[in-house]
Formats: structure tokens, C-alpha cells, sequence
């Protein structure tokens, strides 16, 4: 798996670009496809998730393999934080269920690091999960991309 093209925006980041950028991965993850997720990472990304480490997109997409066969019907909705040229920070949450059928909702923040040619080469993720019931969701979109007149985090008191 290898990538050599840019993917924009690019460093240095704008307000406007960086929100962008915000949900260009949003997209992504919510694509739930380990192989299309792991070309927005350089190939030697590192990545801290909770108390695990990645590095490398062979990495990358063994682990998101592994979160999305645990993590049913995935549905993310990430928000820019702050910015700085090369770096972005983030917001999300995400609703999710285990096999046996208990919802969560999964709140963290992100801190991303870019090269130049826009791939990510740093990504540090805290993140807590909280059970709640089906009835509490707030996510109901179809798997996938997030409808762009969805609530964003904000809007839904996040």
C-alpha cells in the first residue's frame, strides 16, 4: 500500500482549511475501510489510541480492522478545535455497538501532526466510552458519510 500524492489541504492550515481537513477524516472513518483510511496517514505514521501504539499503515489498517469488527455500526461526527500551521486538534464522538447488542457513545480528542504533502504523520487519541441505551442514540444516518444538514457536535450539545 503506498501513497505518493498529496493529500490537500496541506500545511500550512487556514481556519477554513483545517475544518476541512476535519472532515475529510471524519469521512473517512466513517467509510469504515481500513485500506482507504490508512492512505490518509504517512507511511510511517505514528499513532497513540488509548493505551495502544501504531506505527506504519500495515499497522494502521490491522487496527482499524480489529476496531470495526468490535464496533458495530460505526458512526463518527468529529469538530475542529484549534489549529496551528501544521497541526489540528479535534473533537469527536461516536455511537457504536458490541456484538451483544450494548450501545455506546465514545467521546475524545485528537491531536494531529502533518507533513507537507498533507498526510498525517502524528495522531494521539483519548477517548472514554459511555453505555447508553439504543433509545439515548443520537446518530441514525445510514452507514457512512455523515448527511451534511446532520447536527454536528455543537448543534447536539456535545
Amino acid at each position: 500500500m503506498t501513497s505518493t500524492t498529496a493529500r490537500p489541504p496541506v500545511p500550512p492550515f487556514t481556519p477554513r482549511s483545517a475544518a476541512e481537513k476535519v472532515r475529510l477524516a471524519e469521512d473517512g472513518w466513517n467509510s469504515r475501510d481500513p485500506q482507504k483510511v490508512a492512505l490518509a496517514y504517512s507511511a510511517d505514521s505514528r499513532w497513540r489510541n488509548r493505551a495502544e501504539f501504531v506505527t506504519g499503515r500495515d499497522a494502521i489498517v490491522a487496527f482499524l480492522t480489529r476496531k470495526w469488527a468490535r464496533e458495530l455500526d460505526y458512526r463518527l461526527v468529529k469538530e475542529l478545535w484549534a489549529h496551528s500551521e501544521d497541526r489540528i486538534a479535534v473533537r469527536f464522538a461516536y455511537e457504536w455497538h458490541d456484538d451483544a447488542g450494548q450501545w455506546y457513545r465514545s467521546y475524545g480528542n485528537e491531536n494531529w501532526e502533518f507533513a507537507a504533502d498533507g498526510l498525517m504523520r502524528a495522531r494521539h487519541a483519548c477517548i472514554n466510552d459511555l453505555p447508553i441505551r439504543e433509545s439515548d442514540r443520537l446518530y441514525h444516518w445510514p452507514l457512512g458519510r455523515r448527511p451534511d444538514d446532520h447536527p454536528g457536535l455543537t448543534e447536539l450539545g456535545l
